[in-house]
């Protein structure tokens, strides 16, 4: 086991663990951590808490120390020069005729680094537009194609529900998402009903499909015939997360609902694993 702290870069960025030392560090506070990408900047957010061996990646980087006001000056100073590198950028990539979309653009704690993030249809070949951006900025440059869902992440925006985007609110990570969930959740299949702002499919269609999928494992398939406990009857209709059958009665002319326990009791359809 292995004590820890949880530590994000981002506001729903990827949850980093990183051993506390002897730092009194709680929720909330920020910290002074060593990354792949250099010294970085970043708010605890977990209490020191300890985790399996499989559960994080080894060797565990330390806590550099706790971040002080001088710190938080200097990560506001770094979110202006970064918009002013954002322009100087766009002017750029207007002078070199590149098909590309600038999304971001973002500076390294210690400076040793400006990371341009940037959309496009295709390969880019930049070569000449990194040059001239270290003439001018004289660091590292890093220029990062990301996809459409990250570019929706990073700008944020209203999501078709009326709430703020959940990937730019508090989604630390994309989970795959298919047109199946749409299906078995009996959602309209108009793409234009069932994707985000970024144009792919949903990411809240994977919150209820555990159980979509639990559910449809326990009911009856539409069209079986079973029996109920006024006869038997061929069902028409599932509510999903009622756990309601809808049979038509055989040769009643007749329509019911009925629960799911009140099928079993007639042991008309055996409890599917």
């Amino acid at each position: 086991m292995y004590n820890v702290i949880g530590v994000r870069f981002k506001k729903a960025g990827k949850i980093y663990y990183f051993d506390p030392g002897e730092f009194p560090i709680s929720k909330s506070d920020y910290v002074i951590v060593e990354t792949a990408r250099g010294i970085e900047y970043g708010k605890a957010v977990t209490d020191k808490k300890q985790v399996n061996e499989h559960d994080v990646v080894l060797p565990l980087k330390k806590v550099v120390r706790l971040a002080d006001q001088k710190d938080q000056m200097n990560v506001e100073e770094n979110k202006q020069a970064a918009e002013q590198a954002f322009e100087v950028c766009c002017d750029k990539v207007l002078e070199h005729q590149l098909d590309m979309k600038l999304v971001d653009v973002e500076y390294t704690f210690d400076r040793n680094k400006v990371i341009f993030y940037f959309t496009a249809d295709g390969r880019v070949d930049f070569r000449d537009l990194v040059k001239d951006l270290a003439s001018i900025f004289r660091t590292r440059i890093e220029l990062r194609q990301i996809g459409v869902r990250d570019e929706a992440k990073m700008l944020g925006g209203i999501g078709p529900c009326g709430r703020m985007l959940c990937c730019s609110t508090f989604l630390g990570d994309f989970e795959p998402v298919s047109i199946k969930m749409a299906k078995d959740q009996n959602l309209s299949l108009n793409p234009t009903k069932i994707s985000g702002l970024c144009g792919r499919l949903m990411c809240c269609l994977k919150y209820e499909n555990d159980e979509y999928e639990e559910a449809k494992a326990e009911l009856p398939d539409l069209g079986e015939s079973i029996k109920t406990p006024d006869g038997p009857g061929k069902v028409i209709g599932l509510n999903l997360l009622e756990r309601v059958i809808q049979v038509n009665l055989t040769g009643q002319e007749r329509v019911l609902d009925y629960t799911l326990e009140e099928i079993l009791s007639e042991s008309a359809v055996p409890a599917r694993e």
